[in-house]
């Protein structure tokens, strides 16, 4: 069940996988990082836990089974550059509730994302090198 209360934050973008779902969690996501102390203290009180890791500071996990539209300052959607590390961007936050297995909890529930500094993300564009089994140690 949806909660109606919402939060504006301000977040460090990483892992987005807003067009193709992540290979591990087969949903769509966008990890928020480096969020303020206001920030977490807004979204602990809606009953999200908040998560610290050294590279990430405090962030959350934003899923969905549906893509996710980012868009830009002017509010057209970003469509054909992924996302990289590093962007930046402002995100309203709600919550759900849910019960699965004989769990329940609260999770985030992201209902906009504006990137507002884009770093566009480029894959090497280079190939695997070649691992002959003469390589193998």
């Amino acid at each position: 069940m949806e909660t109606t209360s919402r939060v504006k934050i301000k977040a460090d973008v990483m892992w987005a996988y807003l067009d193709r779902q992540n290979e591990m969690s087969g949903k769509y996501q966008v990890d928020l990082c480096n969020l303020s102390t206001q920030a977490v203290d807004a979204l602990e009180g809606m009953g999200i836990a908040v998560r610290q890791k050294e590279d990430k500071g405090f962030f959350i996990t934003c899923k969905s089974t549906n893509p996710i539209r980012a868009y830009d300052k002017d509010g057209d959607v970003i469509d054909g550059i992924s996302i990289g590390n590093g962007s930046k961007g402002i995100a309203m936050i709600g919550s759900y509730e849910w019960n699965w297995k004989n769990k329940q909890g609260t999770s985030p529930s992201l209902k906009k994302l504006v990137i507002d500094e884009l770093v566009a993300y480029e894959g090497s564009g280079e190939p695997e090198p070649n691992m002959d089994d003469d390589d193998v140690l």
